[in-house]
């Protein structure tokens, strides 16, 4: 694969994350394309520049270009950054794969993982794409809201890739003078942080649901972040990652900030609704809720403790009440913090 300088980007996702992205790299002076799955949404980018029903009241650039077609969007690109829920990734990279180039280098920026296979998107991309194009996928993660992006709020973010040079090359593209990224070699570590802290986030949000205050909080953030480095471990990756921006910075900003849809998952169960009654009410994706289901089985796959991620998934899909799900981490055996988890 070359390493000629990147100049065309085709994003795939017009959500509120891959619309920001792909604003903010058109206004860096990149000629994107952004593929729109829904009608309605592409004909308001085209006429009106504004993505009302992802990224409502902000006005997109004029370089910014909505496409319908995953060939519009992926012709001559030398780069794909896919931005869309990680339950419909595979079937996406399977649609996509007929108008990818080899020279064409991938990144995903979705947080979650898979649920049939326990993937991280970077693993569903090695069962689905050439060894070539696969070897080269890369990742962003870190803490970052879409909306602040937007407002060029200072952000700092991490991509991770195999390959350091390659994340190194993705530093450049995407770094602003608002938007600061640092590098990773850890990509499996790197993407379980974006997936898992969505799950802890829904725990903290329904204990503040339940009003337990800033105690409880605090508590389910730290011994959160020992379930997520935990697996993480066990699954080879380096424990500094978790003490990153895609490990403690995006699981702070998860289980606090007012923005984020699964503590607004977690709020609304803890104040009594059902899943149900949440996601029907729901017009963008809390990834946290399909992968509570993928955490608990590869959990259990690999034999690792995660008592949070746990609880959430029986609230989640066995209707257990999160008082009682509360009584049970709070009953559970006395342990040292440190050496048993």
């Amino acid at each position: 694969m070359t390493e000629k300088e990147i100049t065309k980007i085709g994003v795939i996702g017009a959500g509120s994350w891959g619309t920001t992205l792909a604003n903010m790299l058109a206004e860096k002076g990149y000629k994107v394309d952004l593929w729109v799955r829904e009608e309605e949404v592409y004909h308001q980018i085209k006429k009106e520049r504004i993505n009302g029903l992802f990224l409502p009241g902000m006005k997109l650039v004029k370089q910014l270009n909505p496409v319908l077609s995953f060939e519009e969007a992926l012709s001559e690109k030398d780069l794909g950054l896919l931005v869309v829920p990680s339950h419909v990734f595979r079937d996406v990279l399977n649609r996509m794969k007929p108008f990818l180039k080899p020279e064409t280098v991938l990144m995903a920026a979705t947080k979650g993982i898979e649920n049939d296979t326990q993937y991280m998107m970077s693993q569903v991309a090695e069962s689905v794409l050439s060894k070539e194009v696969a070897a080269h996928f890369s990742c962003l993660a870190g803490p970052s809201f879409a909306k602040e992006v937007y407002l060029k709020y200072p952000t700092a973010v991490t991509i991770a890739s195999r390959e350091i040079s390659q994340a190194e090359r993705f530093q450049k593209i995407f770094s602003t003078d608002f938007f600061r990224v640092y590098t990773s070699q850890d990509l499996i570590g790197v993407q379980l942080c974006g997936a898992i802290k969505n799950i802890i986030a829904i725990a903290a949000g329904a204990a503040d649901g339940l009003n337990f205050g800033h105690n409880a909080r605090a508590a389910l953030i730290t011994r959160g972040l020992a379930e997520i480095t935990r697996l993480g471990v066990a699954m080879g990756a380096n424990p500094m990652t978790f003490a990153g921006l895609a490990g403690m910075g995006d699981l702070v900003l998860t289980c606090t900030g007012d923005l984020s849809r699964n503590r607004t998952v977690g709020l609304k169960i803890g104040k009594g609704m059902n899943i149900q009654e949440i996601t029907e009410g729901m017009t963008m994706v809390a990834e946290g809720i399909k992968t509570a289901r993928s955490a608990y089985e590869l959990a259990k796959k690999i034999e690792v403790d995660m008592p949070i991620a746990n609880q959430v998934y029986q609230i989640l899909y066995e209707g257990k009440n999160p008082n009682e799900a509360v009584k049970d981490l709070m009953g559970r055996e006395l342990k040292v913090e440190l050496e048993h988890g």
